[in-house]
């Protein structure tokens, strides 16, 4: 992939950006085309400083994807109530009651056939010459380095500082959650438009399913916490700098309105773990860490991918009425009374708009999610896998954060296509289950999502009272090459729109 252009580019997060109440036109005696007005207003801005966008962003925080729905309405989201301990926490087991399971625990790298999950115990990071601490863990080594309290408040945990030392072991994966069952899932995939074969969690544990603040339900998952049967050649492990990023990405899409998992907390555990940064076969010690993901469901395209390969019809079947159950039982559920197969479509439509819309904030926002292999899209339209992503610094359609995505299948301006044939994909795996030309028809119905959702987010983020179609279009495509061309900073021109005067 080619370097992105110009030297202002910035390597860092998106600062978040909030709606410009601009007017319709362009003030009286502007010259030349709108497009030009709002540029050059927000030219200047672009060099504001990371902090004063800071600032700017906590005296307006206001998510730029208006569009979607509010974090309490959103699909297996929960709402805030009484507070508790971590160690307390009212678990289930749902994924291993009502699917079947692999029948060997743990064990070495293998393939898993006719089950959707694998009990396996997270792999305590024991420093050397560290103290044993609650569970056998290495209390002393595990260090606290971030923790989200929006996502403490959604789960009903208690704060920060009142985590004790046996709750950052747990956090660490060095002893058991309370009450959990902790396995990794079994899944497969297309990676880089191939079929992989089985894929699943090679280093994310999932320690329960919760009953969050609220009652709705939780998964509460460690990625780095050690080897699973689906690990292959790797070790299980996180490095903190890898960490570091989703944890920071996935709260800042979710401070963005934009649907995507959760990170309750970050810990460093005290070990190294050896990588080969540049790949220059000069691999060395990285201090080692472990995230604590959150999402209503971790399931995967990949999910119903890999048993429709192998001709495992029973267990796609399963796998489907757990879903429509659980995640879709407005229109699908077994107790609407539709014939099987209508009810599969009509959970395939769903999936079809919450991923249109989700590609579509992730346009907005200029994110680029790097890896958009179908074992990284969630059936629930949530971003998910944070790998090597990036944002946008300047507008640049061909920009490829992944340095191991050499054919650019992945760049910023191929998103909605990418998902698009990950849908595609999904459609092939329930067809066992429904009509293909159903399912066709259903997969129709992507662009239309998608171009309703991106006018709603553009017009919001140029602060236009309405979106007149062809015209704003135009408008906004003369924006963000004008963007590209100048080699303005993408977020920071489009947040410098909100301190236009209309």
């Amino acid at each position: 992939p080619r370097p992105p252009r110009g030297a202002r580019r910035y390597d860092r997060l998106c600062t978040g950006t909030s709606v410009a109440m601009l007017g319709a036109v362009a003030p009286r005696g502007a010259k030349g085309p709108r497009v030009r007005w709002l540029l050059a207003a927000a030219r200047s801005a672009s060099l504001m400083t990371r902090s004063s966008v800071g600032e700017a962003r906590r005296a307006a925080p206001v998510p730029l994807c208006h569009g979607l729905p509010a974090a309490g309405s959103r699909r297996g989201l929960s709402t805030p109530s009484a507070r508790g301990s971590l160690l307390a926490l009212r678990t289930r087991s749902t994924f291993l009651d009502e699917l079947p399971g692999d029948s060997q625990i743990g064990g070495a790298p293998r393939q898993v056939e006719g089950a959707m999950w694998s009990r396996v115990t997270p792999t305590p990071a024991v420093a050397a010459g560290a103290d044993k601490g609650s569970g056998g863990g290495a209390a002393s080594a595990v260090r606290l380095v971030a923790y989200s309290e929006e996502v403490a408040e959604m789960l009903g945990v208690e704060r920060e500082d009142e985590l004790s030392a046996h709750a950052l072991a747990v956090l660490a994966g060095n002893t058991p959650l309370p009450g959990g069952d902790p396995y990794a899932q079994c899944y497969g995939g297309h990676q880089f438009g191939s079929w992989a074969g089985q894929l699943g969690d090679g280093r994310a544990i999932t320690l329960a399913e919760v009953e969050a603040a609220g009652g709705a339900r939780q998964e509460v998952q460690l990625k780095g916490a050690g080897r699973t049967p689906y690990s292959r050649f790797a070790d299980g492990r996180a490095v903190l700098r890898s960490s570091v990023r989703e944890f920071l990405a996935s709260e800042a899409m979710a401070g963005l309105g934009i649907p995507t998992t959760r990170a309750l907390s970050l810990v460093t555990t005290g070990t190294g773990v050896v990588r080969d940064l540049f790949y220059s076969g000069n691999a060395k010690p990285e201090p080692g860490a472990v995230v604590c993901r959150v999402a209503p469901s971790f399931l995967r395209f990949g999910s119903f991918e890999l048993p429709t390969s192998r001709g495992d019809l029973p267990l796609v079947e399963q796998l489907f009425e757990y879903a429509a159950r659980h995640y879709f039982a407005d229109v699908a559920g077994a107790a609407l009374g539709s014939p099987r197969e209508e009810r599969v479509v009509a959970m395939y439509r769903e999936v079809v708009a919450s991923s249109a819309r989700m590609v579509a904030a992730w346009q907005c926002v200029g994110f680029t999610h790097g890896v958009l292999n179908t074992d990284n899209m969630s059936i629930l339209g949530l971003t998910i896998d944070y790998g090597p992503f990036g944002f946008l610094g300047t507008y640049d359609e061909d920009y490829v954060p992944n340095v191991s995505d050499h054919s650019a299948r992945y760049r910023f301006g191929n998103q909605p296509a990418a998902v698009k044939w990950n849908l595609a994909c999904l459609a092939s795996a329930l067809s066992p289950l429904a009509p293909a030309d159903a399912l066709s028809r259903a997969l129709d119905e992507f662009d239309a999502a998608f171009d309703e959702a991106m006018d709603g987010l553009q017009r919001s983020k140029l602060g236009l009272a309405a979106w007149r179609g062809e015209a704003d279009d135009a408008l906004w495509k003369q924006l963000v090459t004008l963007i590209g061309d100048d080699e303005v900073d993408y977020t920071a021109a489009m947040r410098a729109l909100s301190g236009v005067p209309p």
